[in-house]
């Protein structure tokens, strides 16, 4: 972990000077996402509670980075998606087979596979897609990869319906305009491009079964079922099931258990403050970090679940 060199204050004449703090980085994303607000708010929480330490958030090319950064112990904390942190943990291809030395404090929010159509469409389930006419995400994005994998684990190809490579507005501007008939989103809820489709249209979610949530889950190690909650959206009055990508707090096996004990304990009790940065937090549980965490915890985030007397998924131990 990097040093911050000492900075004199107004009395160093006086023979005093600040006390040294370690500084810790954290590595986030772009400006524009949710992993650097987040991020953001993590290291004021961190700066004004532990004592003996400054945190910054530090903007970069998010998750395969963040990865190699935390590695490498460039960053002592880092935010990244569930399936890239997998892989990192498990020496995947995006790594050329090396495994990372990453572990995880907690998951934070997901991604949540959403799929809509308009709520007059006779589409009311997974299967009424075929012949239909569905965006499956732009190309190569992780809508794509995260349709894909819903759809082949449940029997279903691209040739079975009419796939467009389409991005998130585009989708909800083909659906408004009745050029196609659904589309699949992978985004932290609520997002833009649906709320405002919803302003115009009718809309509903398709609703997945325990079946075909659990066929996903069997394909994509990473999936974890979610639960999209009523009023989500306008005219959503009910909740939807799908599954959700989690957004993972990795760190370095390094870190030392208390620190690790202490920022994961600091998450949970101040987790309020992160909520009002951003809506992504209000799915910052303990609940769902034990149940959406895709690596082993470190052992000082351990010793808090401990604590608290959460039950932790032997999978989730070293």
């Amino acid at each position: 972990m990097r040093k911050l060199s000492l900075a004199l204050c107004a009395t160093a004449a006086l023979g005093f000077s600040a006390a040294q703090a370690e500084s810790l980085s954290i590595a986030t994303g772009g400006t524009g996402g949710t992993y650097y607000p987040l991020g953001g708010g993590l290291a004021e929480l961190i700066t004004n509670n532990i004592d003996g330490y400054d945190a910054v958030a530090e903007v970069t090319g998010a998750s395969v980075e963040n990865m190699g950064l935390v590695h490498r112990e460039d960053s002592d904390l880092a935010i990244a998606l569930a399936d890239t942190v997998y892989q990192a943990y498990n020496g995947g291809d995006r790594f050329n087979g090396n495994k990372l030395d990453v572990v995880a404090l907690a998951s934070l929010y997901p991604n949540a596979v959403q799929i809509v159509t308009l709520a007059d469409s006779d589409i009311n389930s997974l299967a009424d897609l075929r012949g239909k006419r569905v965006s499956v995400g732009a190309p190569g994005s992780g809508t794509e990869v995260n349709a894909n994998a819903i759809l082949e684990g449940n029997g279903i190809s691209y040739d079975d319906f009419t796939a467009l490579r389409l991005n998130f507005n585009e989708t909800a501007d083909a659906i408004r305009d009745g050029d196609i008939d659904a589309g699949f989103w992978s985004v932290g809820p609520p997002t833009s491009s649906i709320l405002s489709l919803a302003t115009t249209r009718d809309i509903k979610l398709l609703s997945l079964s325990q079946e075909e949530v659990a066929n996903a889950l069997e394909l994509e190690p990473v999936f974890a079922p979610y639960t999209l909650r009523a009023g989500l959206y306008e005219g959503m009055d009910e909740p939807v099931q799908s599954v959700g990508i989690p957004n993972v707090l990795t760190v370095n096996t390094a870190m030392s258990d208390d620190l690790a004990y202490q920022i994961t304990k600091l998450l949970f009790e101040e987790v309020e403050y992160l909520r009002d940065i951003h809506p992504a937090a209000n799915d910052t549980t303990v609940d769902f970090a034990l149940t959406s965490t895709p690596i082993p915890l470190h052992p000082g985030a351990i010793r808090y679940y401990e604590e608290i007397g959460a039950d932790i998924p032997a999978r989730l131990r070293q």
